[in-house]
């Protein structure tokens, strides 16, 4: 089976940890010792896919930040790892000049320019350390892969291109290239690690046509280039991709903006949105002792505890997308397990005449007898030690976000966006739940106002909706984002964009079927979907090569053409086998779990899911309202070609 892009990623890394060369299989050989300096880019590039210990096991002694403290090491070499900016190459420099190293292997994260490359060789020249400086290499690795099939552009900086970045008014054409830039040297970082050329297509009028362009512009000059292309040779045989060219489709974030401020069931979104969530890691406080504080005493501190949720965490990996009450019977059922495996044990102990004795390692049991039953016990202790490790785990995060549920009523929100999105009959009022102080925090209420706003057919009139600020100012709201989504609704009905907000109103979730299915005791629901949201619909739509006019007039770009096409009929009529769906201005868990079911309900496609930045439902309330607020009258006249990139955004037609 074809590697997945965290395979091919983490393959590089280790490429570049074993100082540019395939590591050796098989080889009993020690590594040669080296320390790893690294910034906060390359810091999240490699936390999600290479633990401490397989650092160790590469020969890295110490990793450092390039701009922490360090002592020379004169006898060591060091493997630089950072992004190609002034600040990192004038610390690279001073390195150099105080000799911290015996030799320098510098990678850089993205492409270096000839005139900072310059910088260097001055440096090195200035401080007779050029025979040190042993490597320096492109590494094209600016992206972080979360999982097989999941990617997003950055962690450190994301607010340079978030999607309030993107949207503010007051952008001027130098920002938005700059914004552009960045994602598109992103975007051609993975394709180049991928080792294919992708078919492009994307909607007209948005920051994704922009994108687009650029992204085919910068393959195409890449392959016309055969000498230097990153796309032949080594890197084409080994793509994930090898047999057919990848389909890669661009959404912008306007296109759906009901479904990142949607209150999830699923166990990998629920994280995310409740608790803290960040390269795979989560962190949660705990406090110290169960005892209350005294009367007048400080409270207690709390410890951060953190859980690194990763691709060997078999629980994990099975149960991530899976409804939260079947995750909850599911940590019962390995605990149950687990207990039977201990019991089990216990039970040969006592066989052997050891039940009188302390709790002590199973290895000290004697084995004069030699059983097969006692041998597999001992064999399998490891295996159950780690199990039990990944039980507290889940049982803790669990239990954490079960608090949330109960404590926020997050089963009544849940229920409520989904009778709503698919036009059930609704048993309670919205105003009742709004006004509801034991149901949600502010933000779950205006999460639940704003699909309720996206989602009507007819905006509420505004005696309703004086009525309805009323009641979510006096819970604590702040509508500085209803102001930007009243601008957003009311332009979509202008430009009649593509993306089935129409007649049959938005279903982000979808036409969910919902088990009637109860855990009484927490009074939440099993619910399982069935409908496609509307990035996962037009990737079916292009995939499959359907005519629908959501998706006839997007544009196509084949970066191995001669010359560039303006056309919107693909040239390839055969439905893909695989895609990537890239959400400019963000994405979530949400889209990327019903991708994920998706591609379960068609044998044979894969799909992979990335976005500029991940959010939760938190995140990008503040990006809509916060300050400065969207959808201000702009202080200037846009720039033509913003015009023509942007005619979605808000005050290009609606203010005047």
């Amino acid at each position: 089976m074809a590697a997945s892009v965290r395979e091919k990623q983490a393959a590089a890394l280790k490429r570049m940890l074993n100082f540019n060369t395939s590591p050796l299989k098989n080889t009993a050989a020690e590594p040669v010792w080296k320390v790893l300096i690294y910034d906060r880019f390359g810091q999240d590039i490699i936390s999600p896919l290479l633990a401490v210990k397989e650092l160790r096991d590469m020969g890295i002694t110490l990793h450092l930040l390039l701009h922490s403290d360090r002592d020379p090491i004169p006898d060591v070499p060091a493997i630089y790892f950072v992004m190609p900016t002034e600040e990192n190459i004038d610390r690279i420099c001073q390195d150099l000049r105080n000799q911290l190293y015996e030799s320098y292997y510098l990678n850089f994260i993205s492409a270096i320019s000839r005139s900072k490359l310059e910088d260097i060789a001055s440096a090195a020249l200035s401080a007779n350390a050029v025979t040190q400086v042993t490597k320096v290499f492109d590494q094209y690795l600016n992206f972080i892969t979360l999982e097989d099939d999941m990617f997003i552009l950055c962690n450190q900086n994301k607010e340079l291109i978030s999607y309030h970045a993107i949207n503010k008014p007051d952008i001027m054409d130098t920002e938005m290239e700059a914004i552009m830039d960045t994602i598109v040297d992103s975007l051609f970082c993975f394709f180049v690690t991928l080792g294919a050329v992708p078919i492009i297509r994307c909607p007209r009028g948005n920051a994704a046509e922009m994108v687009a362009v650029k992204l085919d512009k910068k393959l195409r000059e890449n392959l016309r280039d055969a000498r230097n292309s990153l796309f032949t040779g080594d890197n084409m045989g080994a793509g994930q991709f090898s047999f057919q060219r990848p389909l890669f489709v661009l959404a912008d974030r306007n296109l759906d903006l009901a479904t990142p401020l949607h209150h999830t069931w699923t166990y990998q979104a629920l994280i995310h949105d409740v608790l803290d969530f960040h390269l795979n890691r989560v962190s949660m406080d705990e406090s110290v002792g169960s005892e209350a504080s005294p009367s007048g005493a400080r409270p207690k501190k709390k410890n951060k505890k953190s859980y690194d949720l990763t691709a060997a965490d078999k629980f994990w990996q099975k149960h991530k997308g899976s409804p939260f009450p079947e995750v909850a019977e599911s940590v019962q059922e390995e605990l149950d397990t687990y207990r039977a495996q201990e019991d089990e044990v216990k039970r040969l102990k006592s066989i052997m005449g050891l039940e009188g004795e302390d709790e002590g390692p199973i290895s000290s049991i004697s084995m004069s007898d030699n059983t097969a039953k006692l041998t597999s016990a001992v064999s399998s202790l490891p295996e159950l030690l780690e199990k039990k490790r990944l039980i507290d785990l889940h049982t803790n995060v669990a239990t954490a976000v079960l608090d949330h549920i109960k404590s926020r009523k997050l089963d009544v929100y849940f229920e409520y966006e989904e009778k709503l999105m698919s036009k059930s009959t609704l048993e309670k009022s919205l105003l009742d739940i709004i006004s509801d102080p034991d149901a949600g925090t502010p933000e779950d209420k205006m999460r639940l106002f704003l699909i309720f706003y996206i989602t009507a057919l007819q905006p509420p009139s505004e005696t309703d909706l004086d009525q309805y600020k009323k009641a979510l100012l006096e819970t604590g709201c702040d509508l500085s984002s209803l102001n930007y989504i009243k601008q957003w609704k009311a332009f979509t009905k202008i430009a009649a964009t593509p993306s089935n907000y129409g007649n049959s109103g938005v279903k982000p979730m979808g036409q969910s079927v919902v088990i009637n299915y109860l855990v009484r005791k927490n009074r939440v629901f099993k619910v399982f979907f069935f409908q496609n949201l509307p990035v996962t619909r037009i990737l079916d739509n292009l995939m499959e090569m359907k005519s629908n006019p959501e998706t006839d007039d997007y544009r196509y770009f084949d970066p191995k053409m001669l010359r560039g096409s303006e056309s919107s009929t693909p040239r390839n009529k055969n439905p893909f086998q695989e895609a990537i769906v890239f959400v400019v201005g963000g994405g979530n868990y949400i889209e990327y779990q019903n991708l994920v079911d998706y591609t379960k309900a068609k044998p044979g496609k894969r799909v992979l899911y990335g976005c500029s930045e991940l959010f939760n439902a938190g995140q990008f309330i503040k990006q809509v309202g916060g300050p400065p607020a969207l959808g201000v009258r702009p202080k200037w006249q846009p720039i033509t070609h913003i015009v023509h990139y942007y005619p979605m955004w808000p005050w290009s037609k609606v203010v005047h």
